[in-house]
């Protein structure tokens, strides 16, 4: 990725590897999910750049060489909105648009909710309003798609079972998952497993879904307000962790909301579908009508009857 380095900056008491590169003071900040890397954003750093943004993705606590608490407690909500705060406050930028998918998605649903910094933009791939999944959470079809979550809580064995063979379940995570499975190449997996290999990684990883349990919905789900920044949400519609259901009624919480679905696209949607994920992005910063995925028409509004 030409003008993008990678290193090192302290923020909340945690050493942060980053990935950066533009310049100015419009901060556009990267939160990637489980279990990825900043890397995942590989394809979304550079347009940003040419929009004008400074950029900065951040491998979030306990990921890639960013420092990594112990304590199941290290990896609750509030410290991992105060780290974005944080690295915020570190870069100097005068305005901040936050870019997030899955975990990282949550984050920022949190910072956005809570208003932790004023947000400029906010960009959401792949994670529902945490009212949203509060509300599905309830139903069968959704707990049988988070069984996952459940299975993180065993102290040890979900470690065991990603490490195992060099982290082929890390791998099968994303091609498993991948409608397109040509975008996750062997050079692509490797530098997950490998990430997820480094002493302590997984066990950091996991401690995100115990933490996440241990705070209860409380926590989790805060009193969600109305969010006024305007927010671009997109959604790759073969997510088979999380329904499409999941996204429904986000518009009660967000009053400038644009939401694209991406049929034929899994969970994995910023990587698997970059050329369509960065058009409709780069359609939403420049103020242009934001396209919709090929073979989606757009909705038909009903026409107004005179009284």
């Amino acid at each position: 990725m030409d003008g993008i380095t990678t290193s090192f900056l302290w923020a909340n008491g945690l050493q942060f590897e980053v990935m950066e590169g533009g310049s100015g003071d419009r901060l556009a900040l990267f939160l990637h999910g489980f279990p990825e890397l900043n890397y995942s954003f590989r394809h979304q750093l550079p347009l940003f750049i040419q929009q004008g943004y400074r950029v900065l993705a951040p491998n979030l606590r306990g990921y890639g060489r960013t420092s990594r608490p112990l304590g199941v407690g290290d990896y609750h909500i509030d410290h991992l909105v105060a780290d974005v705060a944080a690295l915020y406050d570190a870069s100097g930028a005068k305005s901040l648009t936050l870019v997030a998918h899955d975990w990282g998605a949550i984050i920022a649903w949190h910072f956005a909710i809570k208003r932790v910094r004023p947000l400029e933009r906010l960009i959401i791939m792949n994670v529902p309003h945490p009212s949203c999944f509060a509300r599905e959470i309830r139903t069968w079809k959704q707990r049988r798609k988070s069984w996952y979550v459940f299975f993180f809580q065993i102290p040890g064995l979900p470690e065991w079972a990603l490490s195992r063979n060099g982290a082929a379940a890390i791998g099968e995570a994303f091609r498993g998952m991948a409608v397109d499975k040509s975008r996750f190449p062997e050079e692509v997996l490797a530098v997950y497993r490998e990430a997820a290999l480094r002493p302590g990684a997984l066990n950091a990883m996991i401690n995100y879904y115990r933490a996440a349990m241990r705070a209860g919905e409380k926590a989790m789900v805060p009193d969600p307000g109305m969010i006024e920044t305007p927010t671009l949400m997109l959604w790759g519609e073969e997510d088979t962790a999380l329904g499409k259901e999941t996204s429904f009624g986000t518009e009660a919480y967000v009053r400038d909301l644009t939401l694209r679905y991406l049929p034929g696209v899994s969970h994995w949607v910023q990587q698997e579908a970059p050329e369509t994920v960065n058009a409709m992005i780069k359609a939403w910063l420049t103020g242009e009508s934001v396209p919709y995925a090929p073979g989606v028409s757009p909705p038909v509004k009903a026409a107004s009857s005179a009284a």
